[in-house]
């Protein structure tokens, strides 16, 4: 391997959102104030590193609300959960604590509006995917979930002039672009939220991984494997035809990727923390010679407020939600 110096770039903004940092934060804070064990319907965030921390702790992480014991304390995670859930907790007499990200709460919102008007919505988001999942449990009526433009031209509708659509938070403005241009061209009735509702961290973190992409040789997108927006990451810095490669922590790393490379960008999804970004760093000085710079780009002062009952209780000394500070 070559020994020449290896110029490092750290994006900005990368890694914690306001709605990841809050999730955590209010499960940290939980369990501070109830005592363990604090039961955690799926993963709060998309990260290994977060999930096993907060275990440690006495989180315990299960897949539906019929795994808590009656009468405990639940935590729903950022994605965001269907109405049938919550009744279920409530059957279960769970104290309930709801740690959805806000922006996700607003589309469940939107869409409710435009059901109770007797639209029929169209979702632009992927199947699957847990905040979809949550949000079409949340919207009565018609749903279609689409992701493409394809997909736009098979949508049959009872009344094209009732229409409307709302989109997936971990999309961006670029992502959802041509899908909901296809929609407004195939109904022109249609109705949905402005580009200032996409979520901002997504945006963001695209647009500086964009920008990565003309000044560096590779790009290292820290994130899991199951993040969707880790993966965009991904995706973006490979159609402007960078090499670039999604990696869970420094383990992953594959010295073989730096052959021939002189500069490396890295970034990272909504859900990873800052310290899994700063091994990387390490693992790539462990390799190399490194002379470690900051890319600028926006800054990020969003924070959403806490549940009530939780504001009041102090953040704990070791806080994961504090391993988002770069």
């Amino acid at each position: 391997m070559s020994a020449a110096e290896l110029t490092v770039i750290l994006v900005k903004p990368r890694g914690f959102c306001a709605g990841v940092e809050r999730a955590i934060d209010i499960v940290e804070r939980a369990l501070q104030k109830y005592g363990p064990p604090v039961y955690v319907r799926h993963e709060i965030v998309h990260n290994k590193r977060v999930v096993e921390t907060l275990k440690a702790r006495g989180a315990v992480f299960v897949e539906e609300v019929d795994e808590i014991p009656l009468g405990a304390v639940a935590v729903f995670s950022a994605h965001g959960v269907a109405k049938k859930v919550e009744q279920e907790s409530e059957g279960r007499s769970l104290e309930v604590i709801d740690a959805t990200c806000p922006l996700v709460t607003k589309v469940h919102k939107e869409g409710q509006r435009y059901a109770s008007k007797g639209f029929e919505v169209v979702l632009v988001g992927h199947l699957g995917h847990p905040e979809v999942e949550g949000t079409l449990g949340q919207i009565p009526g018609v749903v279609h979930v689409l992701s493409t433009v394809e997909e736009v031209g098979q949508l049959h509708v009872e009344d094209p002039e009732r229409i409307a659509f709302v989109t997936q938070t971990t999309l961006s403005v670029n992502d959802t672009r041509e899908v909901i241009a296809a929609l407004k061209q195939r109904f022109p009735a249609i109705v949905g939220p402005d580009v200032r509702d996409i979520c901002y961290a997504t945006q963001n973190r695209q647009t500086a991984v964009l920008e990565l992409a003309g000044q560096v040789d590779l790009i290292l997108v820290v994130g899991a494997q199951n993040s969707s927006n880790s993966n965009r990451l991904r995706e973006i810095g490979e159609n402007a035809g960078i090499s670039c490669h999604l990696l869970e922590d420094s383990t992953n790393l594959d010295p073989s990727w730096l052959e021939g490379v002189r500069t490396v960008g890295i970034s990272a999804g909504a859900s990873t923390p800052e310290n899994l970004v700063q091994e990387v760093v390490k693992r790539l000085s462990a390799l190399r010679a490194v002379r470690v710079e900051a890319l600028n780009g926006v800054e990020e002062n969003v924070r959403f407020k806490l549940p009530e009952g939780l504001s009041t209780i102090p953040r704990a000394l070791e806080s994961v939600a504090a391993w988002g500070d770069s």
